[in-house]
């Protein structure tokens, strides 16, 4: 009960990351339901805006911690709020992937198609290899935004 108070806390580091990374994820979710609709999902290419809808997430949530702690910015707390935000975009999408794929043979097939290593494939390693490389992506863009906030709030 006590995790759920923190979460929905709006000025907690932990609320601001569950309200930002669960916007992050249903942008993460419109765009692939889009992309899957308009018959684009196959381009990998346009999977790289996912890489603009973390870090407009990522961006919001600190620019939303800042403006709630009154322009302090510690570098490591921002490190830890961006990480955060990705958890919480990251992982739900994954799972929606997985029940997605559980469903859709069509789809799982044709990322085995065009996948490296695609003949390996199932919905079990698709998800963690989401999971994996959107944390991956998150935990960079964290680091790279905090690179540039930092120089507003020299130590």
């Amino acid at each position: 009960m006590k995790t759920l108070k923190i979460l929905t806390d709006k000025h907690s580091m932990e609320g601001i990351a569950f309200k930002y990374g669960l916007l992050t994820f249903g942008g993460l979710l419109v765009f692939f339901l889009i992309m899957k609709f308009v018959g684009l999902v196959h381009i990998v290419e346009l999977r790289s805006l996912n890489f603009l809808i973390m870090i407009t997430g990522v961006w919001f949530a600190l620019k939303t911690y800042e403006k709630e702690h009154s322009g302090e910015m510690i570098y490591f707390r921002g490190l830890g709020l961006g990480a955060l935000t990705t958890v919480f975009a990251v992982i739900p999408f994954a799972l929606f992937l997985f029940i997605y794929l559980q469903f859709d043979q069509g789809f799982m097939l044709m990322i085995r198609q065009h996948e490296m290593f695609g003949q390996y494939l199932n919905p079990y390693i698709v998800s963690f290899l989401i999971a994996f490389e959107g944390s991956l992506s998150g935990f960079f863009i964290a680091f790279t935004l905090m690179q540039y906030m930092k120089k507003k709030y020299p130590s």
